[in-house]
């Protein structure tokens, strides 16, 4: 279900690829390395700072040392003594920004090799060994251990077909064999994928009962059945942009425009889900020329 995109956050060659496809990792493990010549060079740089930092406030600090005890038997200034103890305050601050720079020198050092984020499983390889990874691109994708879910491409007229409803339950089961296991409807992609006109549906499956990720499985699902009315596209009207029908009082013979909410449409007809019911009697010709509260007149009523 929860699945990482590990990459580097520096560029470099990668010298060495400790993982591949169907690896089981552990979080914290490297699974591959860039060279880190430069990057060990910089650590190095930046530690000879920190030290001869270190050195001159040891220094600053003798000699304060050294102004106070003058001072102390008249022999020294005010002035030299406020000059020495200024000199380490900057000895100070130049060692904070010589370990800052030591910090950030290591920490880029570290990210020359890169590690799992979770305990899981590597499920793509973006990378060879000799290629150069630049910041941020894609080297492995890891599906984190935990709850699993089943994946289906299912044919958009499963969902979009007249009185059928899906069920959030479903009983799953390995292509292989084996007894079926419940799984919770979870996600529906808002989308059509247009080339192969499926839509992405998800399940949610027990911990307990997981498959092996990547196991081939079949779902058996099932609807439960939508009370629709079929009627003809020439009845269809509109009222603020969405779909409406023009209702027929019985008594006085006048029509009333009324929203209804369309389940489906289909070649020559459409759907209604909700705003009408059995028996009610609508204009299905002349629509567009009607009026709220217009008397009509009708010599009989389909079915």
């Amino acid at each position: 279900r929860v699945q990482s995109e590990l990459s580097f956050r520096v560029s470099g060659r990668i010298t060495e690829r400790l993982a591949d496809v169907g690896d089981r990792v552990k979080a914290g493990q490297v699974l591959a390395r860039i060279d880190a010549e430069e990057q060990q060079a910089d650590v190095q740089v930046a530690l000879a700072s920190l030290q001869s930092a270190e050195a001159q406030r040891t220094q600053a600090q003798q000699t304060l040392d050294r102004q106070q005890s003058l001072f102390t038997t008249g022999v020294s200034t005010q002035a030299a003594l406020d000059e020495a103890r200024e000199a380490l305050l900057r000895a100070n601050a130049t060692v904070s920004s010589a370990q800052a720079q030591l910090d950030t020198a290591r920490d880029t050092l570290a990210q020359t090799e890169l590690k799992a984020d979770a305990n899981g499983i590597i499920t793509t390889r973006n990378a060879e060994l000799g290629q150069v990874a630049q910041s941020a691109q894609v080297i492995f994708t890891l599906a984190q251990d935990g709850p699993r879910d089943a994946v289906f491409n299912i044919d958009e007229s499963l969902f979009l077909g007249m009185g059928r409803e899906f069920e959030t339950r479903v009983d799953i089961a390995p292509l292989s064999g084996g007894e079926p296991m419940a799984g919770t409807l979870r996600e529906i992609s808002p989308t059509i994928d247009r080339s192969t006109g499926t839509i992405r549906v998800k399940f949610g499956i027990d911990e307990s009962e997981q498959p092996s990720l990547g196991s081939p499985v079949v779902a058996i699902a099932r609807y439960k059945p939508v009370p629709t009315i079929r009627l003809p596209w020439s009845s269809i009207a509109a009222d603020a942009g969405q779909p409406a029908l023009w209702v027929v009082d019985p008594q006085t013979g006048r029509v009333t425009l009324r929203p209804i909410e369309v389940l489906s449409y289909g070649s020559g007809y459409f759907s209604v889900r909700s705003g009408v019911t059995p028996g009610e009697i609508v204009v299905t010709n002349g629509t567009k020329f009607l009026s709220d509260g217009e008397v009509v007149e009708y010599q009989g009523a389909g079915q």
